[in-house]
């Protein structure tokens, strides 16, 4: 591959990594700049929502006269074809890959590139992706429309067990066992069976504190279509699937609710194991341990001379590893007069593995989970100083441009992005516990 070639890479994948598309993410070897791995998640209001859909993408020496290659690997080891388009062996019909006949002008230029090619994937993730498969627009009988919510409801279902659930189980080793509607899946298996390469899980650490930012939003998926489909009903089947490539298999609801809540007590365990860690680390002098107490120090100090906010910072049991943050709501604004406290979880493994936050104090906030996770996202992800001004902007924002990727407490988001009397109800709401933030601080 010429070194022209390697450079145009090197650039689109530095200029994802550094965007703000928070439904996008991609990486690779440090080696290898030719094998990238690339994450897909899936857009709100589609059966797909919050669901993390991972790709490998293979240039060649061509690239970028020729479009690269792109295999799904989010497929239940091959056995689930989650889209008209997206097959069960992994292969992504798409015109601008070359691998499905499009219309004139949709086909590859040198003018695309990656971004171009994961946001024409993410299209396929619609709200109705039965629209995909070729002859959609002649389907206009009422089977057709059963076959359209059909289809829907299975996805939507699949998307929440293989591509969430059994992704964190695996990242968390959580024995799975032998629990009604459980499969064993390993994300990895279906890619590396036909690799050599030692496991590659460059997104681990996004996927579980995406999990936590959207965990209130797939329970909430699960309650509204547990009512309309009992455990144990199958799934249907549709026209254009067929052997070893379709999506099979039965409604679990039920089950899917109890792993996702074991999933989440997990993930918080794990956040409170730093501590210990950390302890340990500054035991042994670990050059991490010495660096987060210097930083600590320094955004202490430059919070002193910063009169435009106020905060009050504490290691809890002079552990480097675990913060806590106070902050005072500003004058003039829906937070004033409130004081929260805010934890702030720090891994031995920090930059690689980023900080977990939670508000002790409860707030009704579009940001701020009901369990207390903060939804931010900072600029350097190496430095805390960085991550502190994020979490400032997030919660005082009081005009942000509408992100559904951002909103992690979904009635204070139905209320925030409403009508005005519902919009009046949400500021009503934020300052009622604005108010009672003194009792908990």
């Amino acid at each position: 591959m010429s070194n022209q070639s390697i450079l145009r890479i090197t650039r689109e994948l530095s200029e994802i990594q550094r965007g703000s598309d928070l439904s996008l993410a991609v990486a690779c070897r440090d080696i290898d700049v030719r094998h990238v791995r690339a994450l897909i998640i899936g857009p709100s209001d589609t059966p797909y929502e919050f669901g993390f859909f991972e790709f490998a993408v293979k240039f060649t020496k061509e690239y970028p006269t020729k479009a690269p290659g792109v295999t799904a690997i989010t497929t239940n080891a091959g056995r689930t074809r989650f889209n008209p388009n997206i097959y069960a062996g992994g292969k992504v019909c798409l015109s601008i890959l070359g691998t499905w006949r499009g219309e004139r002008g949709e086909e590859w230029s040198s003018a695309q590139g990656l971004e171009s090619i994961l946001i024409s994937i993410q299209s396929l993730m619609s709200q109705n992706p039965y629209e995909n498969e070729p002859g959609f627009e002649d389907a206009k009988s009422d089977y057709d429309k059963k076959n359209q919510a059909a289809y829907v409801a299975k996805i939507r279902h699949e998307t929440l067990r293989i591509s969430v659930i059994e992704r964190l189980e695996d990242y968390l080793g959580i024995d799975r066992g032998k629990a009604p509607g459980v499969t064993v899946y390993n994300a990895e298996e279906d890619y590396q069976s036909s690799s050599t390469d030692a496991p590659f899980e460059p997104f681990k650490d996004l996927c579980k504190r995406r999990f936590l930012w959207y965990y209130e939003s797939y329970l909430l998926s699960i309650d509204n279509e547990s009512k309309k489909h009992k455990d144990g009903d199958r799934f249907e089947k549709m026209p254009f699937e067929g052997p070893g490539n379709a999506m099979e298999g039965t409604f679990q609801y039920s089950v899917l609710k109890k792993r996702l809540q074991a999933i989440h007590d997990k993930l918080n365990e794990e956040a409170q194991s730093w501590a210990k860690e950390g302890l340990t680390a500054v035991e042994k002098e670990i050059s991490i341990a010495s660096n987060l107490q210097r930083q600590f120090e320094q955004i202490v100090e430059s919070y002193k001379k910063n009169d435009a906010v106020t905060l009050d910072f504490e290691l809890v049991e002079k552990n480097p590893f675990v913060w806590q943050m106070v902050l005072f709501g500003r004058p003039m604004t829906n937070l004033d007069g409130g004081v929260f406290r805010i934890m702030i979880y720090l891994s031995t493994k920090f930059p690689d593995v980023l900080p977990r936050v939670k508000f002790e104090t409860p707030i009704f906030h579009h940001r701020v989970s009901p369990s207390g996770v903060l939804c931010y996202d900072a600029i350097r992800k190496d430095d805390m100083r960085s991550h502190i001004a994020a979490i400032i902007e997030a919660i005082e924002e009081e005009s942000p441009a509408y992100d559904p990727r951002t909103l992690v407490h979904p009635e204070a988001a139905k209320l925030f992005w409403g009508p005005p009397e519902d919009k009046k109800l949400y500021n009503r709401r934020l300052r009622r516990s604005v108010q009672d933030s003194s009792d908990f601080s």
